[in-house]
């Protein structure tokens, strides 16, 4: 930038220099182009010093945006601004009722719920329809020395698929009474599960580790058949977009299945240590699956389903190989992220419900003296049916209704009617 005060250094202020007692004095020394930069550095510095944190108006002065008179009313109207008051969650049943001989299997799925409000169980031999708006029992098939080992509503909330011991899945007019048509070839063994996609397909688990999905449309049923387990299919849940399958087994595998893969599985998921029948997607997030191990295991697990991931699991503070206790059953709360799970084992026999993600326990419902295998979930979303081999079957106003909080009902404990014991 100076080469002309470094040319003059090295040759004029050397030699003025030499006997200068200070060595440093030739740094004192100066250049005409140097006096010259020096002024004009001075001038931009001086001119640029007047503008630096200044204004070139005077600021306006500061408008009071809320008057000082009113700053503590409004205080004290943001503060008394009502909240939600927590929602009241009954510790007792609606309502009991006698589901006599109920089988105690952990493989076997024997309640559901269908869209109609007509509640379907099955009692060894005997598939029973209850109609809580009626408080009505009917009868709608039996077959002696077979066992009922699934039972699931369509889509519709008119038919109705039962799966027997013997293999065969039966599809039922609930409104008719009337079978509609029988699916043989698809199963060598008892069916233990069953999962409609739609109207038109229907899924089926057996004891042979076998998934086949049957168009009920066509003569030739069997469409497509998932080979992946090598014990019992105990859980299957298709997710609400109907593009993914969640199956889970006895050989303690849960399986990921896409619909648009043919019948290769998506996720192979060998994280639980127990048998794999609690399964529950969420309702607010497609792709998120909730999974239950079985007896020493005791896990909540939260699945990614797109990508295999395991976001979370939670040991349920229940799972130990002394007490052998055990996830049964889940559901998520159509209304708020809440998430229901029932055990068994040497526990309460309770119902649990967890605030998602974080899950911490919001409510904890006893009753019944022996593990809850099965739940079933209102078409409402705010009653959910449970069923023990204690031989109840109890409602509960768990999730509520999220408009109007309602007074927890004294229970009733009431006969199913017309089901009598089968021997």
């Amino acid at each position: 930038m100076d080469f002309d005060y470094a040319h003059y250094m090295l040759n004029e202020a050397k030699k003025k220099g030499e006997d200068d007692k200070d060595p440093g004095s030739c740094f004192g020394m100066s250049s005409p182009s140097r006096e010259a930069y020096r002024g004009q550095l001075a001038e931009i510095f001086n001119m640029n010093r007047t503008r630096i944190l200044s204004f070139k108006n005077k600021p306006p002065t500061p408008v009071e945006l809320i008057p000082q008179s009113h700053s503590k009313s409004t205080c004290s109207l943001h503060h008394s601004k009502p909240t939600k008051p927590p929602r009241r969650i009954p510790q007792k049943p609606e309502k009991i009722l006698d589901a006599p001989d109920l089988v105690d299997d952990y493989h076997l799925n024997l309640l559901d719920w269908g869209s109609t409000n007509v509640l379907a169980i099955a009692l060894e031999s005997t598939v029973y329809l209850w109609d809580p708006s009626h408080d009505a029992t009917s009868e709608l098939v039996t077959i002696e020395d077979e066992l009922v080992t699934s039972v699931s509503w369509a889509p519709d909330g008119r038919h109705i698929a039962i799966g027997w011991n013997n293999s065969q899945v039966q599809i039922w007019d609930s409104t008719a009474n009337r079978k509609l048509r029988t699916l043989r070839g698809g199963h060598i063994s008892g069916v233990g599960s069953l999962a409609w996609n739609n109207n038109q397909i229907l899924t089926t688990g057996d004891m042979d580790g076998n998934v086949v999905n049957n168009d009920v449309r066509i003569r030739d049923h069997v469409v497509e058949t998932y080979r992946g387990h090598t014990q019992e299919v105990c859980g299957l849940k298709w997710s609400p977009s109907g593009q993914q399958l969640a199956s889970g087994g006895n050989d303690n595998l849960l399986h990921i299945w896409d619909n648009r893969r043919s019948t290769q599985w998506l996720h192979r998921l060998e994280e639980h240590t127990s048998a794999v029948r609690a399964l529950a997607w969420c309702p607010f997030q497609g792709n998120l699956l909730a999974t239950g191990g079985g007896e020493g295991d005791g896990c909540i697990k939260f699945w990614n389903t797109h990508t295999g991931a395991c976001l979370n699991s939670i040991d349920t503070g229940l799972n130990s190989i002394d007490t052998g206790s055990q996830v049964c059953a889940l559901l998520w709360n159509n209304n708020e992220r809440e998430l229901l799970s029932s055990h068994g084992g040497f526990t309460q026999n309770q119902l649990t419900l967890w605030k998602y993600p974080s899950m911490v326990k919001t409510a904890e419902l006893t009753g019944h003296t022996s593990r809850v295998l099965f739940m079933a979930q209102s078409p409402d979303g705010c009653t959910v049916a449970s069923a023990a081999p204690d031989e109840t079957l109890r409602l509960w106003n768990i999730f509520g209704d999220p408009k109007v909080a309602k007074p927890a009902p004294k229970a009733v404990r009431e006969p199913f009617a017309h089901l009598n014991r089968i021997r």
